[in-house]
C-alpha cells in the first residue's frame, strides 16, 4: 500500500510543497488530490485561507532499480479488527458469488498484516482479467469493503485460483531468459510495458544478480523495465 499523507497550506502549491517536505520526495514521485479549498466570503477576506491536499507515493517509486524500494508502515490489526475485517470481507463475499456460477469457494484467513482472501473453482478467467487486472481492481474493492469502520485500510491479497503464484513464475522465468540474454549479447533488453506489481516482481527477482540491473522507464501506460549489464 502505497504511503499517503494530507497536506495544509494557503494555497495549492503551498501545501502540496509541505507534503513534499514531509515526504522528503520530488513533485513527480507523487499522485495529488485537492480535498478541501476554504472558500472566502466577503466577511472571511481576512481570515487565512486553507488548502488541503492529499499526497501518495506513486506505486513505481518505490521500485528504485529493483534493490531498494520505498518502506511504506504497514498497519498492525488488532483482535478486533481483524474480527470486523473478517466479516465484512465475509458478508460481501456472500453476496458477490450469488452473481457468480454455483460452486465458487472462497476463504479468508486473517493475520495482524493483512487479510488473505482466495477464491476457487473452474473457469474464473473472468475475474482474473488481462494480466490480472480484474483481480486487482476487485482486490481494491475487498481492501476498500474490509476497512469498513476501521481508522485505517486494511491490506487485502486476493488470490483466484492461484493465479498470482502463477504469474509471479512465469515473470521470473522471462526475467531469467532476458538476463541470460543481456550477458550473452551485453546489449540491454526493454521489456513490453508492464503494471507497477509485475514490474516489481522482477526487479526483485534480479535485484542480487552480479551481472544484470534493471530499471523502470517511461510514464503510465506504457511504463517499461530496462534490463541492462552491470558496469562492474
Amino acid at each position: 500500500m502505497s504511503k499517503s499523507i494530507i497536506s495544509e497550506g494557503n494555497t495549492t502549491n503551498h501545501a502540496i510543497e509541505n507534503g513534499l517536505k514531509e515526504l522528503n520526495v520530488t513533485r513527480d514521485m507523487v499522485d495529488i488530490k485537492v480535498l478541501e479549498e476554504e472558500k472566502r466570503s466577503f466577511f472571511s477576506i481576512l481570515a487565512p485561507r486553507v488548502v488541503k491536499v492529499q499526497l501518495t507515493i506513486k506505486e513505481d517509486m518505490q521500485e528504485d532499480k529493483g534493490a531498494k524500494k520505498t518502506k511504506t508502515k504497514i498497519e498492525k490489526l488488532s483482535t478486533e479488527e481483524q474480527d470486523l475485517a473478517y466479516r465484512n470481507i465475509d458478508e460481501f463475499l456472500k453476496q458477490f458469488i450469488k452473481n457468480l456460477p454455483e460452486g465458487i469457494e472462497y476463504s479468508i484467513e486473517k493475520s495482524e498484516t493483512d487479510m488473505k482472501v482466495s477464491l476457487n473453482n473452474q473457469d474464473l478467467g473472468y475475474l482474473i482479467g488481462y494480466r490480472g487486472e480484474t483481480l486487482y481492481a476487485l482486490q481494491n474493492i475487498i481492501s476498500s469493503i474490509a476497512s469498513k469502520g476501521i481508522e485505517h485500510r486494511v491490506r487485502v491479497i486476493l488470490d483466484i485460483e492461484g493465479y498470482k503464484n502463477k504469474r509471479e513464475k512465469t515473470l521470473q522465468d522471462l526475467a531469467d531468459k532476458v538476463a541470460r540474454k543481456v550477458v550473452k549479447t551485453k546489449k540491454s533488453v526493454t521489456l513490453e510495458p508492464m503494471k507497477a506489481y509485475e514490474r516489481k516482481i522482477i526487479h526483485s527477482h534480479l535485484q542480487d544478480s552480479q551481472k544484470v540491473q534493471t530499471k523502470s522507464i517511461g510514464e503510465e501506460p506504457n511504463r517499461r523495465i530496462v534490463i541492462s549489464l552491470k558496469n562492474n
